[in-house]
Protein backbone atom coordinates (compact mmCIF):
# COMPACT_ATOMS: atom_id res chain seq x y z
CA UNK A 1 0.00 0.00 0.00
CA UNK A 2 1.26 3.53 -0.42
CA UNK A 3 2.26 5.87 1.76
CA UNK A 4 -0.34 7.99 1.15
CA UNK A 5 -2.74 5.75 1.06
CA UNK A 6 -1.63 4.11 5.30
CA UNK A 7 -1.46 7.68 5.95
CA UNK A 8 -5.24 8.11 5.25
CA UNK A 9 -6.32 5.42 7.01
CA UNK A 10 -4.03 6.71 9.92
CA UNK A 11 -2.83 2.88 9.80
CA UNK A 12 0.73 3.50 9.36
CA UNK A 13 2.96 0.81 11.23
CA UNK A 14 5.86 1.19 12.61
CA UNK A 15 8.16 -0.37 9.61
CA UNK A 16 7.34 2.76 7.89
CA UNK A 17 9.69 4.62 9.20
CA UNK A 18 12.15 3.36 7.33
CA UNK A 19 10.68 5.71 4.85
CA UNK A 20 13.03 8.12 6.98
CA UNK A 21 15.87 5.82 6.74
CA UNK A 22 18.25 8.47 8.84
CA UNK A 23 17.68 10.02 12.34
CA UNK A 24 19.57 12.80 12.79
CA UNK A 25 19.90 14.08 16.49
CA UNK A 26 20.58 11.45 18.95
CA UNK A 27 23.02 11.29 22.16
CA UNK A 28 24.24 7.50 21.76
CA UNK A 29 27.98 7.82 22.33
CA UNK A 30 28.69 6.71 26.34
CA UNK A 31 29.23 8.67 28.70
CA UNK A 32 29.90 11.90 27.38
CA UNK A 33 27.12 13.72 27.60
CA UNK A 34 23.45 13.62 29.15
CA UNK A 35 22.32 10.74 27.09
CA UNK A 36 23.68 6.88 26.86
CA UNK A 37 25.31 6.10 30.38
CA UNK A 38 27.37 3.02 28.93
CA UNK A 39 28.36 0.77 26.00
CA UNK A 40 24.96 -1.34 27.42
CA UNK A 41 22.97 1.72 27.32
CA UNK A 42 24.21 2.41 24.02
CA UNK A 43 23.28 -0.92 22.64
CA UNK A 44 20.05 -0.81 23.74
CA UNK A 45 19.34 2.40 22.54
CA UNK A 46 20.49 1.92 18.86
CA UNK A 47 19.08 -1.36 19.05
CA UNK A 48 15.58 0.70 19.69
CA UNK A 49 16.29 2.66 17.06
CA UNK A 50 16.76 0.18 14.59
CA UNK A 51 13.69 -1.87 15.47
CA UNK A 52 12.00 1.07 14.91
CA UNK A 53 12.86 0.71 11.15
CA UNK A 54 15.57 2.84 11.18
CA UNK A 55 18.59 2.24 8.41
CA UNK A 56 21.06 4.86 9.51
CA UNK A 57 21.58 7.53 13.05
CA UNK A 58 23.70 10.21 12.90
CA UNK A 59 24.22 10.72 16.82
CA UNK A 60 24.59 14.32 17.79
CA UNK A 61 26.60 14.22 21.23
CA UNK A 62 26.27 18.04 22.65
CA UNK A 63 29.34 20.36 22.76
CA UNK A 64 28.75 22.55 25.62
CA UNK A 65 31.42 25.28 26.72
CA UNK A 66 29.98 24.71 30.12
CA UNK A 67 28.72 21.61 30.74
CA UNK A 68 30.07 18.64 28.10
CA UNK A 69 33.47 20.23 26.54
CA UNK A 70 33.53 17.52 24.12
CA UNK A 71 36.05 17.81 20.60
CA UNK A 72 35.83 16.20 17.63
CA UNK A 73 38.44 13.66 19.00
CA UNK A 74 36.13 13.05 21.76
CA UNK A 75 33.38 11.93 19.77
CA UNK A 76 34.69 10.50 16.94
CA UNK A 77 36.80 8.19 19.24
CA UNK A 78 33.96 7.11 21.00
CA UNK A 79 32.00 6.38 17.87
CA UNK A 80 34.65 3.79 16.80
CA UNK A 81 34.24 2.31 20.10
CA UNK A 82 30.28 1.95 19.62
CA UNK A 83 30.76 0.95 15.67
CA UNK A 84 32.81 -2.15 16.98
CA UNK A 85 29.82 -3.11 20.28
CA UNK A 86 27.68 -2.81 17.38
CA UNK A 87 29.72 -5.47 15.21
CA UNK A 88 30.23 -7.46 18.10
CA UNK A 89 26.30 -7.65 19.04
CA UNK A 90 25.44 -8.38 15.46
CA UNK A 91 23.42 -5.19 14.98
CA UNK A 92 23.41 -4.40 11.44
CA UNK A 93 22.77 -0.94 11.29
CA UNK A 94 24.71 2.11 10.40
CA UNK A 95 25.91 4.97 12.34
CA UNK A 96 27.81 8.21 12.07
CA UNK A 97 28.71 11.68 14.03
CA UNK A 98 27.93 14.72 14.03
CA UNK A 99 27.55 16.77 17.33
CA UNK A 100 24.50 19.33 18.38
CA UNK A 101 26.63 22.66 19.56
CA UNK A 102 25.49 25.03 22.21
CA UNK A 103 25.22 28.58 20.97
CA UNK A 104 28.23 30.25 23.41
CA UNK A 105 30.80 32.21 22.97
CA UNK A 106 33.07 29.29 21.59
CA UNK A 107 30.60 28.55 18.86
CA UNK A 108 31.69 31.20 16.66
CA UNK A 109 35.35 30.80 17.39
CA UNK A 110 34.62 27.16 16.08
CA UNK A 111 32.36 27.77 13.06
CA UNK A 112 35.79 30.26 12.05
CA UNK A 113 38.25 27.89 12.72
CA UNK A 114 36.44 25.25 10.64
CA UNK A 115 36.74 22.76 13.57
CA UNK A 116 33.11 22.04 13.48
CA UNK A 117 31.32 18.45 13.00
CA UNK A 118 29.00 18.20 10.41
CA UNK A 119 26.63 15.94 8.85
CA UNK A 120 25.60 15.18 5.17
CA UNK A 121 26.00 18.21 2.77
CA UNK A 122 28.04 20.09 5.58
CA UNK A 123 24.78 20.47 7.54
CA UNK A 124 25.73 21.90 10.96
CA UNK A 125 23.47 21.12 14.14
CA UNK A 126 23.32 23.94 16.90
CA UNK A 127 20.90 24.65 19.62
CA UNK A 128 20.09 28.29 21.48
CA UNK A 129 19.30 29.18 25.28
CA UNK A 130 15.81 28.05 25.70
CA UNK A 131 15.75 31.65 28.46
CA UNK A 132 16.01 33.83 25.40
CA UNK A 133 17.19 33.85 21.58
CA UNK A 134 20.55 35.49 21.28
CA UNK A 135 21.27 38.69 20.56
CA UNK A 136 24.04 38.13 17.87
CA UNK A 137 22.16 35.32 16.44
CA UNK A 138 21.43 36.33 13.01
CA UNK A 139 25.15 37.25 12.61
CA UNK A 140 26.30 33.90 13.70
CA UNK A 141 23.89 32.88 10.98
CA UNK A 142 25.28 34.72 8.24
CA UNK A 143 28.59 33.13 9.57
CA UNK A 144 27.59 30.20 9.04
CA UNK A 145 26.29 30.27 5.89
CA UNK A 146 29.16 32.32 4.14
CA UNK A 147 31.13 29.86 4.98
CA UNK A 148 29.48 27.35 3.58
CA UNK A 149 27.62 25.64 5.99
CA UNK A 150 23.91 24.91 5.74
CA UNK A 151 22.38 26.04 9.56
CA UNK A 152 20.08 23.19 10.83
CA UNK A 153 18.62 24.68 14.52
CA UNK A 154 17.63 21.73 16.42
CA UNK A 155 14.09 20.75 18.29
CA UNK A 156 13.17 24.68 17.10
CA UNK A 157 9.80 23.95 18.31
CA UNK A 158 10.57 24.05 22.03
CA UNK A 159 11.86 27.55 22.65
CA UNK A 160 9.11 28.82 24.02
CA UNK A 161 9.51 32.70 23.21
CA UNK A 162 9.33 31.87 19.80
CA UNK A 163 5.51 29.83 20.59
CA UNK A 164 3.38 32.84 20.62
CA UNK A 165 5.12 34.44 17.73
CA UNK A 166 4.86 31.58 14.78
CA UNK A 167 6.48 34.52 11.89
CA UNK A 168 9.95 34.02 13.50
CA UNK A 169 10.19 30.76 12.24
CA UNK A 170 9.66 32.07 8.84
CA UNK A 171 12.30 34.38 9.70
CA UNK A 172 14.53 32.11 10.05
CA UNK A 173 14.07 29.99 7.02
CA UNK A 174 14.43 33.28 4.99
CA UNK A 175 17.73 33.52 6.49
CA UNK A 176 18.94 29.98 5.11
CA UNK A 177 18.55 28.24 8.80
CA UNK A 178 16.88 24.75 8.15
CA UNK A 179 14.42 23.49 10.98
CA UNK A 180 14.73 19.98 12.85
CA UNK A 181 11.97 18.91 14.92
CA UNK A 182 11.74 16.34 17.51
CA UNK A 183 9.53 13.50 16.66
CA UNK A 184 8.63 13.80 20.50
CA UNK A 185 7.26 17.24 20.79
CA UNK A 186 4.19 15.96 18.60
CA UNK A 187 3.13 13.77 21.68
CA UNK A 188 3.40 16.67 24.05
CA UNK A 189 6.18 15.44 26.14
CA UNK A 190 7.67 18.12 26.40
CA UNK A 191 4.79 20.64 26.51
CA UNK A 192 1.15 21.31 25.53
CA UNK A 193 2.72 24.63 23.45
CA UNK A 194 5.40 22.76 22.15
CA UNK A 195 3.38 20.22 20.71
CA UNK A 196 1.39 22.92 19.07
CA UNK A 197 4.04 25.12 17.62
CA UNK A 198 4.70 21.04 15.93
CA UNK A 199 1.76 20.81 14.50
CA UNK A 200 2.14 24.43 13.20
CA UNK A 201 5.05 23.59 11.43
CA UNK A 202 4.28 20.72 9.80
CA UNK A 203 0.94 22.18 8.37
CA UNK A 204 3.10 25.23 7.07
CA UNK A 205 5.65 22.42 5.47
CA UNK A 206 8.74 24.22 7.44
CA UNK A 207 10.77 21.23 8.58
CA UNK A 208 13.41 19.95 6.56
CA UNK A 209 14.54 17.41 9.32
CA UNK A 210 12.51 15.05 11.70
CA UNK A 211 15.11 13.83 14.80
CA UNK A 212 14.69 11.35 18.01
CA UNK A 213 16.83 13.53 20.14
CA UNK A 214 17.01 10.03 22.00
CA UNK A 215 18.49 10.01 25.20
CA UNK A 216 17.13 6.72 26.84
CA UNK A 217 14.60 4.44 26.19
CA UNK A 218 11.62 6.04 27.52
CA UNK A 219 12.14 8.54 24.04
CA UNK A 220 11.82 5.35 22.11
CA UNK A 221 8.54 3.85 24.00
CA UNK A 222 7.38 7.61 22.85
CA UNK A 223 8.04 8.02 19.53
CA UNK A 224 5.97 4.32 18.92
CA UNK A 225 2.83 6.62 20.11
CA UNK A 226 4.03 9.80 17.60
CA UNK A 227 3.83 7.59 14.63
CA UNK A 228 0.06 6.93 15.46
CA UNK A 229 -0.54 11.16 15.11
CA UNK A 230 -2.04 12.06 11.65
CA UNK A 231 0.76 14.97 11.96
CA UNK A 232 3.30 12.91 12.05
CA UNK A 233 2.18 10.73 9.40
CA UNK A 234 1.57 14.14 7.50
CA UNK A 235 5.12 15.06 8.20
CA UNK A 236 6.27 12.05 7.21
CA UNK A 237 4.90 11.82 3.57
CA UNK A 238 6.74 15.17 2.75
CA UNK A 239 8.48 15.66 -0.18
CA UNK A 240 10.61 18.29 2.57
CA UNK A 241 12.51 16.07 4.96
CA UNK A 242 16.21 15.42 4.20
CA UNK A 243 16.45 12.54 6.20
CA UNK A 244 15.66 10.25 3.57
CA UNK A 245 19.21 11.91 1.51
CA UNK A 246 21.69 10.96 3.75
Amino acid sequence: MALFGLIKNNTLPLTELSVLRTDVHSHFIPGIDDGAKDMEDSIALIKGMKDLGYKKVITTPHIMSDAYRNTPEIIMGGLEKVRQALKEAEIDIEIEAAAEYYFDFEFEKKIKEASVLTFGEKYLLWEIPFINPPDNMNQLIFEMTTRGYRPVLAHVERYGFWQRNFEKYEELADRGVLLQMNINSITGHYSIPTKKAAQWLIEKNMISFVGSDCHHLGHIELIKAAVKDKHFQKLLASDRLLNKTL
